[in-house]
């Protein structure tokens, strides 16, 4: 029997990206719908991609997506 592979959780590896320097990065969510109701601003803010920086998140990630960014 072969090494078992590790698989990449799909859903993880779609909404987050892996910067050169190593940042984990994501879009802001509930930017689909009702979007007419938000301000520009707001809608703005949510299409920018924002730096995960809670420690227990970028481990979850990393663990879920171990070949993000490759």
């Amino acid at each position: 029997m072969g090494k078992k592979s590790i698989k990449t959780h799909q859903a993880t590896a779609k909404r987050f990206r892996l910067t050169g320097s190593g940042k984990i990065m994501r879009t802001k969510g509930h930017h689909g719908h009702f979007r007419r109701r938000k301000s520009k601003q707001a809608l703005q803010e949510m299409d920018k991609m924002h730096e995960v920086e809670t420690t227990g998140l970028k481990k979850r990630i990393k663990r879920l997506a171990p070949n993000l960014g490759r």
